[in-house]
């Protein structure tokens, strides 16, 4: 449960008269000061800037009530006087007091897709840290999207979490500046793009995982290898595929364009481009298929056609999720240390909110590592 909001004074209709004399810091907030940057308002343009609640609200020409209801998350705000307090909150720097403002004991952990075995196993390892910690995990999906919606960040404001980790998204300038005035500390976990050198982030070796699958598929003998990729817009996919064309050079081998198919780490992908491979005269003997669900579905495929694993074809997939110990044959896979991963995020914003000021961000990869089963072996005779 949080705690109750404190009693407010009653706001002057409008919102556009600002209390006279109000110039103390209000308890639980700070002066910051700010060098000159991208100056978005006529008084951010002086080479620095320092700013109290009720300046700010002068500016705004609102009440200090007002500018505290919009740090807060509050919705009894009107949106054109919320958008005019953040733009004046963004232009001074300003940031709530690490140590005085009040938190619930949450985490924010955020999904652009919320539907398969990997979230389980990254939901596993928040909630392992958040249990220790005393803390409960609220889930959010995006829908898809990369970035969340507005209206998440405005929630995520008014529950005042421990700290947020978003999941393959990411956070645009306006959800950044606003979670950073509020003090909310924010982990980026498997960035689909580069977040920032000042976005601390934890994520997987995956150009060294593609490597390792193509290169176990090379070492078996293999020549014509195939693949299914994940999203071009993925960091961690174009770095697989990257890793698998490595594997391929180094061995002298040429990487065939025809045998790249494009994928969204989805089953249903990885059947359908797995039919569009084997089914070919001249068919890889072998395909990296990106992930694991991916994989599944070039079983699928391959059971379709009549083709056996790994006689007829040989597949690697990505993640070591645990089905891939249950299916037959049991499949040859990259793990990537999800839980860990998880963990490794959820301690990293807790370890940011216990700190005062602005910690140096931090980029840590976890290695990957080849899981060898059944479902990888030389290539058939006919083929070769």
């Amino acid at each position: 449960m949080t705690a109750r909001e404190p009693a407010e004074t009653r706001t002057p209709p409008g919102e556009t008269r600002t209390p006279p004399g109000e110039t103390r810091t209000p308890p639980g907030e700070t002066r910051t000061t700010q060098s000159a940057t991208k100056a978005t308002s006529p008084s951010a343009g002086r080479s620095a800037q320092t700013a109290t609640l009720a300046e700010i609200a002068r500016e705004a020409g609102v009440s200090a009530p007002t500018v505290s209801k919009v740090l807060n998350g509050r919705a009894d705000v009107a949106p054109a006087t919320r958008s005019r307090v953040e733009e004046l909150l963004r232009a001074h720097g300003y940031r709530r007091r690490r140590a005085e403002a009040s938190r619930s004991p949450l985490i924010d952990l955020v999904f652009h897709e919320l539907e398969s075995a990997w979230a389980m196993e990254v939901i596993r390892g928040v909630e392992n840290v958040a249990r220790d910690a005393g803390l409960s995990v609220v889930l959010s999906e995006s829908a898809g999207r990369l970035t969340p919606g507005r209206t998440w960040a405005d929630q995520v404001a008014a529950r005042r979490p421990h700290g947020v980790i978003l999941v393959l998204s990411g956070l645009d300038e306006s959800q950044r500046a606003l979670l950073t005035s509020r003090s909310i500390p924010f982990v980026v976990m498997d960035p689909a793009g580069d977040p920032g050198a000042d976005v601390p982030s934890i994520g997987a070796t995956n150009w060294q995982g593609g490597l390792a699958a193509t290169r176990h598929l090379v070492e078996l003998g293999h020549r014509r290898i195939g693949a299914i990729t994940g999203p071009s817009r993925m960091m961690c996919s174009r770095a697989r595929i990257d890793g698998y064309r490595a594997a391929l050079e180094t061995a002298g081998l040429p990487v065939e364009q025809d045998l790249i198919r494009p994928g969204d780490f989805h089953h249903e992908t990885g059947y359908r481009q797995g039919l569009e491979l084997l089914r070919r005269p001249d068919r890889p003997t072998a395909v990296f298929a990106g992930n694991d669900l991916q994989a599944l579905g070039l079983y699928e495929a391959a059971r379709e056609l009549g083709l056996r694993i790994p006689e007829d074809v040989s597949v690697v997939g990505f993640d070591d999720l645990p089905i891939a110990r249950w299916v037959g044959p049991p499949l040859t896979t990259v793990r990537q240390p999800l839980t860990e991963m998880a963990e490794a995020a959820a301690k990293l914003v807790l370890d940011l909110a216990r700190e005062e000021g602005t910690p140096v961000a931090t980029r840590v990869e976890l290695a990957t590592s080849l899981v060898v089963r059944s479902s990888t072996g030389k290539p058939p005779p006919v083929q070769q």
